[in-house]
């Protein structure tokens, strides 16, 4: 697990804990987005139906590469 400090709306500083592999996932998804990871994770903050960040951001990824494959 690890901490990642986070701004959110370039203006909310905040921290997150992911594992390594979902952090990889979430720095490859906005590359791929041509987003930065902040910009990427604001846009996960606006739209998350859950609490907790961490656990909407791990929701995004995988609900990003089921949409990918055709698996909803």
């Amino acid at each position: 697990m690890i901490k990642i400090s986070v701004l959110i709306a370039g203006r909310h500083a905040t921290s997150i804990s992911l594992e390594e592999d979902f952090y990889q996932e979430l720095v490859d998804i906005a590359k791929e987005k041509k987003l930065s990871r902040n910009e990427l994770v604001t846009i996960i903050d606006r739209e998350r139906t859950v609490d907790n960040l961490s656990s909407a951001i791990r929701s995004y990824i995988l609900q990003y590469y089921k949409d990918k494959i055709g698996n909803n």
